[in-house]
């Protein structure tokens, strides 16, 4: 193994500030122009998932930074796999983990192109089955009550049915693809408040039908499977498995060989923005991905709930910042230390993967939590620099399309409605660009 190079940062804290005070935004970088059918092209409208990228930014960084044809990129946080599918469709290995296990399989599904004329007649059989289940519906038991708590009994039962019915497709990449559709319609199908970033119920909803929002989803992929397996090279096609490899699991932990990694690109968590165990707590439910959900949310780099080891960051910025919210908050104080210290060891771990020269390009926005400036972008780049990487590059766009709520809560940090909010989150964000 490789470790990272012990080394005396080339710019201090202070420095490191002065830059990020100094840099202005870069116009080129905010892709404002790209329309919502080139955001979401291909394969990447397959299913929801808050605070995604856009494809453009990654292609953007390949083109600037991978020299090679059979280059190497990895994502430690895939999220719903826009670096991954990216890189897959320029003919290039991708690796990359998530300890989300819905956004694996969601990941999985998008990256593997399938013969369209072979996806059709699948998705016209599986239309034809569920028209004539009658089997008793497949719901979890052990979720039982969760799942009555988010969907009618009617819902419920259709939702089982429909279930069942993709349970018994025999070819594995087929039933990935119609669990992934099944996933994407389940909040529209239940009483979760629509656009809400936390669990909550809605009583005047009226869910959607789910055999009307299933048949639209699957078309929808369809048309995106389509142009995706027309994009990816026939080599990769055809031998997929020598190309793709990602699994579930921390970010600390990459499958990737030493220094074999030509390029990271990834957009981390940010410290308790975002809960993804409970966001994606329907589809957890409804495949039975987790054992305990109260457990599951624990192994999430960012969470609330992830419990403290009292390690400190390396990074000078990163303790300022733990000191000043312990004046505010000492249980948030916690969390964000914690947050820190695991990024880093993310960062040890990029170092180790990534072949001398590689670069590792981390986009991630500053926030305010209890009224205290979180300088994420800045510790990241001072802590890049203590793992052994040489501060490269720094980036600043604007984000004007990003899937992402502009809203905060200023007392609790939380995002909020609109009409509840009274700060904006992240009008920019930054790509801290490290270079082993």
């Amino acid at each position: 193994m490789i470790a990272p190079t012990p080394t005396t940062p080339t710019r201090s804290p202070q420095e490191i500030i002065e830059l990020f005070k100094t840099k202005s935004i870069d116009a080129d970088w905010s892709f404002a122009q790209a329309k919502p059918s080139e955001t979401g092209k291909w394969t990447h409208n397959y299913h929801r998932y808050p605070a995604k990228f856009i494809p453009q930014l990654v292609e953007r960084l390949f083109d600037e930074y991978v020299p090679t044809r059979d280059a190497h990129v990895n994502d430690p946080f895939m999220g719903c796999g826009t670096t991954i599918v990216s890189a897959i469709a320029r003919g290039f290995t991708a690796s990359g983990t998530d300890v989300n296990r819905i956004a694996f399989l969601i990941t999985k599904v998008k990256a593997t192109p399938i013969e369209p004329a072979y996806l059709g007649k699948k998705i016209d059989a599986l239309q034809t089955a569920l028209q004539n289940e009658k089997a008793t519906p497949a719901i979890p038991q052990r979720h039982i009550e969760r799942i009555r708590h988010w969907f009618t009994d009617e819902t419920a039962d259709a939702l089982g049915r429909m279930l069942r019915v993709i349970q018994r497709e025999e070819d594995t990449v087929i039933r990935d693809f119609f669990l992934v559709a099944f996933s994407h319609i389940l909040k529209t199908c239940s009483v979760w408040l629509q656009g809400s970033t936390k669990p909550t119920r809605d009583p005047k909803k009226k869910p959607v039908k789910p055999i009307d929002a299933l048949r639209r989803h699957l078309r929808k992929m369809q048309r995106g499977n389509a142009a995706f397996y027309a994009a990816v090279p026939a080599p990769v096609r055809e031998n997929l498995g020598a190309y793709l490899h990602i699994q579930i699991g921390d970010a600390r932990r990459q499958p990737a060989p030493d220094a074999s990694v030509d390029l990271i690109v990834s957009s981390s968590p940010y410290v308790t923005s975002y809960e993804y165990a409970d966001l994606h707590q329907l589809s957890t439910l409804w495949l039975d991905l987790a054992d305990d959900l109260s457990e599951y949310r624990r192994e999430f780099i960012g969470t609330s709930y992830k419990a403290s080891d009292a390690r400190q960051p390396q990074s000078a910025i990163a303790r300022g910042i733990v000191e000043k919210m312990s004046d505010v908050s000492a249980k948030m104080a916690r969390e964000i230390e914690t947050f820190f210290a695991d990024m880093e060891q993310v960062f040890d771990e990029s170092y180790r993967i990534l072949k001398p020269g590689g670069r590792c390009c981390y986009v991630i926005g500053n926030t305010q939590l209890k009224g205290v400036n979180i300088l994420n972008a800045e510790a990241f780049a001072d802590s890049l620099q203590h793992s052994g990487f040489a501060l490269d590059r720094l980036i600043q766009r604007e984000i004007p399309s990003k899937i992402l709520p502009q809203t905060r809560d200023k007392k609790t940090g939380r995002f909020a409605s609109n009409q509840h909010a009274d700060t904006e989150a992240y009008p920019v964000e930054y790509i801290v660009v490290g270079r082993k």
